[in-house]
């Protein structure tokens, strides 16, 4: 670790050096000496003081956090600041003499530092530095679900896809903070998102309660994920709507909704036909979207040309295309038989009355005999159809 002197009063700026170089800024702090109004110094001037106190500022690499250490005296108070004002509030330890920052350094940030230490014989002296840290090869964006004080149903996870890898996952995890406003337990999951990229749920061990809220606190910025740098925080909070359950029975070709566990409605439909690839998913699906009208086209999803038209009050239950939607075409068959291409369908006339009932987060909960398995945790919000035991062994952090 290389150290210099500089006198108290001056500011050194340092240009960007590798990005794990940690740098010491030395600095040896002159007692001042004590004189009373009329000039005249007094008893116990520079002839008795105190050896000056020596400061020196840890100028940290990207990740880690600010020290401050302090021999032939102690620190009385420190003050770090970012370029945008932000505080970095730390804590001081070892009898006064080490002070670390609470948070750590971010890439790409210049930060300074002001010292106030105090001496053997009580004088204090203040010194001033600064720092630049560099800036990160690849910076780690996050995505967030549901939306910023949406209100959501009783399914709905919070949800994190990172647009990086994240392969330091516990360091990750530990910075992300939940609070809900009913203690509920939950847990973070790591799944791997359909789109391929890393994502972290945080699930409850049963559906949320209704009226609950939810807040995030992700304190991330100069954390590493392995894959980049964060470099900012990120806050959401959403609320927990009606109790909604829809289930979804492909034997006896029905769909019901249950609203505080009594039955609204019962609709027929028809899932997808048996056999082969245009089979339904089962277990349990988080209504992930209310798309409206869309256009959905049989190539995206792996089944030829087998469909492409214009398809009203479509519900998105899964990303690999699995929908509850208008399907008029299909009338024969509702309620009677499964002969869909695996969505979901019902009359126009249900799928509108249903699709002003539901909210995003409702969950499905699909049985039947012919299906193509179970939904995946990461196809969709699929994390419900892990018992508690399993999906809190998905946490990073033990």
């Amino acid at each position: 670790m290389r150290r210099s002197s500089v006198p108290r009063t001056h500011t050194r700026i340092r240009t960007p050096r590798p990005l794990f170089a940690a740098v010491a800024l030395s600095v040896s702090l002159t007692a001042c000496s004590a004189q009373a109004a009329d000039g005249t110094p007094r008893a116990g001037g520079p002839a008795s003081a105190a050896p000056p106190a020596k400061v020196t500022v840890v100028d940290p690499a990207a990740g880690r956090p600010v020290t401050v250490t302090a021999s032939g005296g102690t620190i009385a108070a420190v003050k770090v600041a970012d370029a945008d004002g932000g505080a970095l509030t730390g804590r001081t330890g070892a009898g006064g003499t080490r002070w670390v920052s609470d948070r750590r350094a971010a890439p790409g940030s210049s930060y300074t530092v002001e010292v106030t230490s105090r001496t053997a014989d009580g004088e204090e002296s203040t010194t001033r530095s600064s720092f630049t840290t560099p800036e990160p090869e690849r910076v780690n964006k996050l995505t967030l679900a549901p939306g910023r004080n949406s209100t959501v149903g009783i399914g709905h996870p919070l949800s994190i896809v990172f647009d990086l890898p994240v392969t330091r996952k516990a360091d990750v995890e530990r910075q992300l903070k939940v609070t809900t406003s009913n203690a509920t337990e939950g847990s973070w999951g790591w799944v791997k998102d359909y789109s391929g990229r890393d994502r972290a749920d945080w699930r409850p061990r049963e559906y949320w309660k209704p009226g609950t809220k939810v807040t995030l606190e992700a304190d991330l910025n100069g954390t590493d994920s392995g894959g980049g740098w964060f470099v900012r925080d990120y806050r959401t909070g959403f609320t927990i709507g009606a109790a909604q359950i829809v289930g979804v029975d492909l034997d006896r070709h029905t769909l019901t909704l249950r609203r505080d566990g009594r039955t609204v409605r019962t609709i027929p439909v028809s899932g997808g036909t048996p056999g082969g690839d245009k089979r339904s998913w089962r277990g349990t699906a988080v209504l992930m979207a209310k798309e409206g009208t869309i256009n959905m086209n049989s190539e995206t999803v792996g089944l030829g040309d087998a469909y492409d038209k214009d398809v009203d009050h479509s519900m998105r239950l899964t990303w690999s295309g699995m929908y509850a939607h208008a399907a008029p075409w299909n009338a024969k068959y509702f309620g009677n038989a499964n002969m869909s291409s695996g969505c979901i369908g019902m009359s126009d006339a249900d799928a509108a009355s249903f699709y002003a009932s539901v909210n995003v987060g409702d969950p499905f909960e699909i049985t039947g005999r012919d299906t193509k398995g179970v939904v995946a945790e990461g196809n969709g919000y699929g994390a419900w159809n892990l018992s508690w035991a399993d999906w809190q062994r998905r946490s990073a952090v033990r």
